[in-house]
C-alpha cells in the first residue's frame, strides 16, 4: 500500500472528468447508425492506427505480460513479435481489402455475405460470450490496481471503473471510445515506458540480463525441448500455435481491433491502420518483458513485494503496480496509475463497442427486428453496453482462478479465434467453400476445442495427448489446443465443402480472391510509394527480423 499525495489524486481525478466530459461531447455526433457503430468512417490512417493498438493495449498488455515474465522470461515477447507482427501485416495487405465494405459493419456481417445467417450467429454468439469474458480480464485487474495502490475495497473498486466506461461508451459510441483511446495510447506510453527505463537505468543498463539464466532470456535457442524453457513449449508449437494460429486468429477475426480498422475514411488508410500500429506493438517488449525480469530481480534481492492471494500464492499480475510504486515519486505515481487506468479503458472500451456492434447487428437486428430503423438500434446499442458491463462484473471473478491473465486470456483465443480463423481464412482464398461446410466447421471447431480444455482441467485427456510432453505449461497448452482446433475445423469445412452447394459468384463478388468488384491497382496510382502499405509492411517485416536475430 502507497498513499497518495494531492498530485496524484489530482491527476487521477482530472482523468476521469476528461474521460466522462468526452462522451457527453461527442454524443451529438453519435445519432446515427455508422456515426455510432463505425464512428463515421471519417478516421484518418494514424487515428486508427493508434485507436486499433490501443483496443489491445489493456490490461492484456500491461499487466498480464509483465506478470506472465515473471514466469515465462523473455519468451514473452513471442506474442508481441511472431505472434502479432505477421498478422498484422497480412490483415493490411491482404484481408482488409474484402472487409473494408460499405454494407459489412462487423465481422459476423462479413460471414453472412461470405456465406449465410447460420454462419453469421454462431460467429456472433462466440464472439458475444468472448468478449464478455476478457472485459471480466479488465474488470479484475482494474480492481486489482485499486486494491494495490489505492487500498479501495474489491467491490467499489470493480463498479466505480466499469460504469465509467459503461457511461462514456454509451453515449458516444465508438467515436468516443476512439477518442479516448488515442488519448489513452499516450498516457499508456508516457506513464509505463518510464517504469522500465527507470529500471534498466538502476540496474547499469541491460547487462542485468546475463545474471538470468539462459533459459529466461532466449527466445529460441531453447525451445528445441519443452524441457529448456519455462514456457515448456517447443519451436514448433511457438510457429504453428501461436505464429500461426493463435496469432493469425486473434489479429485477423477479432472485430474488438478491427472495428479501428473499419471506421477509417477509406480503404488505403484502413489497410495502413494494423502495419503502422506493427511499430508499435514491436516495441512494447522493451516494457513489459522487460519490466518483468526486473521485478523478478527486485523479488530475489527483497526490493518490492508482490500481492498474495487468499491461498498465500503470488499474484504475477500485480508485478508492474509494484515497480509503480518502488520508482516512482508523488506526481508520477498519478501519472503511472492513470496510465494503468487508461490501460484497462481502453481495453474495456474495445470490448463493450465490440460487443453492442455485434450483438445489436448481428444478434438482435438479424434474428428479432430485421426492420429496425437507425434510432432503434442506437438505443439498443447504448442498452447493450451496460448489459455487457454487468456480465463481465460476473466474468471477472473466473478471472481470479487462473495462475496468470495470459493463461485465461490464451484459452479464450484458442476457444474462439482459431476455429474462426479457419474458417475465415477458407472463405476469402476460395469461392468453393460453402455455408453448410463453414458452419458445421466453426461450430465443430469450437466445441472441440471446449471439450480439450475441460478433458485437460478435469483429466480424462492427458497433457501429453495434446502438447507432447506430460510437464506442458498452462500456456503450452494454449497454444497446442489452439493449432488442432484450427486443424480441425480446416479439414471438416473443406471436406464438407466437396458435398455441398457452394454460394453463387455473384453474392461473393468482392469478397474472395479472385473475385475482385473493382481494381486495387487503379486507386494507388497516384499514392506515392512511402505511402503505400506495402512499403511499410516490408519496413516492419525487416525490423522483425533483425530483433529475433539479435535475442535469438
Amino acid at each position: 500500500m502507497l498513499e497518495l499525495k494531492f498530485l496524484d489524486w489530482l491527476i487521477v481525478f482530472l482523468y476521469f472528468v476528461f474521460i466522462l466530459a468526452i462522451g457527453f461531447y461527442l454524443r451529438r455526433w453519435s445519432y446515427g447508425n455508422e456515426d455510432f457503430f463505425l464512428a463515421g468512417r471519417r478516421n484518418s490512417a494514424l487515428v486508427s492506427a493508434f485507436a486499433f493498438l490501443s483496443a489491445n493495449l489493456g490490461s492484456l498488455e500491461i499487466l498480464g505480460w509483465t506478470g506472465a515474465s515473471l514466469k515465462y522470461g523473455i519468451l514473452t515477447a513471442h506474442f508481441y513479435w511472431i505472434g502479432a507482427v505477421p498478422a498484422m501485416l497480412f490483415l493490411g495487405l491482404f484481408m482488409m481489402r474484402f472487409y473494408y465494405k460499405k454494407n459489412i459493419i462487423s465481422l459476423p456481417g462479413y460471414l453472412s455475405f461470405r456465406f449465410d445467417e447460420r454462419v453469421r450467429f454462431v460467429s456472433a454468439l462466440s464472439f458475444a460470450i468472448m468478449t464478455v469474458l476478457m472485459s471480466g480480464v479488465n474488470i479484475y485487474l482494474m480492481a486489482l490496481i485499486f486494491k494495490l495502490i489505492l487500498g479501495w475495497n474489491w467491490h467499489v473498486s470493480i463498479w466505480v471503473s466499469a460504469l465509467t466506461v459503461a457511461i462514456y461508451t454509451a453515449l458516444g459510441g465508438l467515436t468516443s471510445a476512439i477518442f479516448t483511446e488515442v488519448v489513452q495510447f499516450f498516457l499508456v506510453w508516457f506513464g509505463l515506458v518510464f517504469v522500465a527505463v527507470l529500471g534498466i537505468i538502476d540496474f547499469g543498463g541491460f547487462s542485468f540480463i546475463k545474471e538470468f539464466p539462459k533459459d529466461m532470456v532466449s527466445l529460441w535457442s531453447n525451445t528445441l525441448s519443452p524441457s529448456q524453457n519455462p514456457m515448456g513449449i517447443t519451436f514448433l508449437g511457438i510457429i504453428l500455435g501461436l505464429g500461426w494460429v493463435l496469432s493469425f486468429g486473434y489479429w485477423t477475426t477479432d472485430f474488438l481491433v478491427i472495428q479501428r480498422a473499419f471506421a477509417a475514411k477509406d480503404l488505403e488508410s484502413a489497410r495502413l491502420a494494423p502495419i503502422i500500429a506493427s511499430f508499435f506493438k514491436m516495441a512494447l517488449p522493451f516494457v513489459v518483458s522487460f519490466g518483468g525480469l526486473i521485478a523478478l530481480r527486485l523479488i530475489q534481492t527483497g526490493e518490492i513485494k508482490l500481492l498474495l492471494d487468499e491461498n498465500g500464492n503470488h499474484v504475477y499480475d500485480s508485478a508492474l503496480p509494484a515497480l509503480i510504486m518502488h520508482y516512482y515519486s508523488p506526481g508520477l505515481i498519478g501519472l503511472g496509475v492513470t496510465a494503468l487506468l487508461a490501460g484497462f479503458m481502453a481495453g474495456q472500451a474495445g470490448n463493450i463497442t465490440a460487443f453492442n456492434t455485434v450483438f445489436t447487428q448481428d444478434i438482435y437486428k438479424p434474428i428479432f427486428r430485421p426492420k429496425a430503423d437507425e434510432d432503434e438500434l442506437v438505443l439498443v446499442g447504448r442498452i447493450s453496453t451496460f448489459v455487457g458491463i454487468l456480465l463481465s462484473i460476473s466474468s471477472a471473478y473466473w478471472a481470479m482462478r487462473f495462475p496468470t491473465i495470459m493463461d485465461y486470456i490464451q484459452a479464450i483465443f484458442s476457444w474462439v479465434n482459431a476455429p474462426l480463423f479457419a474458417v475465415v481464412l477458407l472463405g476469402m482464398v476460395s469461392k468453393r467453400i460453402t455455408p453448410t461446410s463453414a458452419f458445421y466447421g466453426l461450430t465443430i471447431g469450437i466445441i472441440f476445442s471446449f471439450f480439450l480444455f475441460f478433458g485437460v482441467r478435469q483429466g480424462f485427456i492427458s497433457p501429453s495427448h495434446i502438447a507432447f510432453s506430460r510437464d506442458a505449461s498452462e500456456m503450452s497448452l494454449n497454444l497446442w489446443r489452439a493449432w488442432w482446433s484450427w486443424l480441425v475445423t480446416f479439414i471438416i469445412t473443406l471436406s464438407l465443402s466437396f458435398f455441398t452447394k457452394p454460394n453463387p459468384e455473384e453474392k461473393i463478388k468482392g469478397l474472395v480472391l479472385g473475385l475482385d468488384t473493382e481494381s486495387e491497382e487503379s486507386q494507388k496510382k497516384n499514392i506515392p510509394f512511402f505511402k503505400k502499405a506495402e512499403f511499410w509492411a516490408l519496413l516492419s517485416l525487416t525490423i522483425l527480423i533483425l530483433l529475433n536475430i539479435i535475442f535469438f
